[in-house]
C-alpha cells in the first residue's frame, strides 16, 4: 500500500506550502521577489525597500506555427 500515488490535492497543497515558505525566507533575508501579474501580464521585481522594478511582459499565447512567422 505504500507505493500508491498520492492524490493531486496533496501535491498541490505541498507545492503551495513550499512557495509560501520560500517567499518568507526571501523576505527574512532581504532578497528581491519576482512576481507576475496575470491581469496585465507584466513581470516585476519587488525589492526589499518596497520599490518595484519592471522586468518585462509575458509573450502572447497562440499556436506555435503562428508565432514562427
Amino acid at each position: 500500500m505504500a507505493d500508491q500515488i498520492p492524490d493531486d490535492s496533496i501535491l498541490v497543497k505541498n507545492a503551495r506550502l513550499a512557495v509560501k515558505l520560500e517567499l518568507q525566507k526571501k523576505r527574512a533575508l532581504g532578497q528581491p521577489i519576482v512576481r507576475f501579474d496575470p491581469k496585465t501580464r507584466e513581470i516585476y521585481m519587488e525589492n526589499p525597500d518596497g520599490s518595484i522594478t519592471p522586468m518585462g511582459s509575458a509573450a502572447e499565447q497562440g499556436r506555435y506555427s503562428e508565432r514562427l512567422n
